[in-house]
C-alpha cells in the first residue's frame, strides 16, 4: 500500500511537470508527502493547506525531518480563505479532497482555483468521480464523506468553461485501485 501510494504521488507529480522554482499549492495536502516530494525532487516551493490539525502537525514534522523548511509551507488554512489573499501559484495540485467540498460547493472551489492559478498555470484535480449525479450513499456519508459528496465527471466538466479552465487530460484509475486493494 506505501509503494503504491508513493506510484501515485509520482504520477501525479510527473502529470504536473513541475520545474525548479514553482510554487505548487496543494490543496487538502494531507500528510505531506506530495508536498515533500515536490520540493525534493523537483525542486518547487511548496503551500500546503489542510484542515485537519493532525495531519498539519505530522506534516510539518515530515518537512522540518526532511529539512525542507524553507521549499515547504504547511498552514493550518481553508483554501477558500487563501483565495482571499492575493496569493498566486503556477500550479495547483488537489488529491481527494475535492469530495468533501459538497455538491453545493463545486463552484466555489472552481472559483478559488481560479483566483489562485496565474493565468497560464496548470491544476491536476484527483478525485473519486461517479458516472451521474445521485445522492451519496448513506455508508459512504456517514464513514467516508460525511458532508461530503462524489461530483460525476459530467457535472464537473460542466463548471470548467465558468473559469477559463480547459481540460488536458483525463484519467480513470479505477482498475488500478481495484489492483491496489486486492
Amino acid at each position: 500500500l506505501y509503494q503504491a501510494q508513493i506510484n501515485k504521488i509520482d504520477h501525479i507529480l510527473k502529470k504536473l511537470q513541475l520545474r525548479p522554482g514553482e510554487r505548487l499549492l496543494d490543496i487538502g495536502c494531507g500528510w505531506g508527502w506530495l508536498a515533500v516530494k515536490a520540493a525534493r525532487e523537483h525542486g518547487a516551493e511548496v503551500l500546503g493547506i489542510t484542515l485537519s490539525r493532525e495531519q498539519h502537525r505530522s506534516a510539518l514534522d515530515r518537512v522540518e525531518k526532511e529539512g525542507l523548511s524553507g521549499k515547504v509551507d504547511i498552514q493550518l488554512v481553508n483554501y477558500l480563505d487563501l483565495a482571499g489573499g492575493g496569493q498566486h501559484f503556477d500550479k495547483i495540485v488537489s488529491v481527494g479532497m475535492f469530495e468533501h467540498v459538497g455538491r453545493e460547493n463545486l463552484s466555489r472551489y472552481m472559483e478559488a482555483v481560479h483566483r489562485l492559478l496565474r493565468p497560464g498555470g496548470l491544476s491536476l484535480l484527483h478525485s473519486i468521480m461517479g458516472t451521474d449525479e445521485n445522492p451519496v450513499n448513506p455508508w459512504i456519508e456517514k464513514y467516508i464523506f460525511p458532508g461530503g459528496y462524489i461530483p460525476s465527471l459530467r457535472e464537473t466538466l460542466w463548471l470548467l468553461p465558468e473559469y477559463n479552465f480547459h481540460l488536458l487530460h483525463a484519467e480513470s484509475l479505477r482498475l488500478h485501485y481495484a489492483q491496489t486493494l486486492d
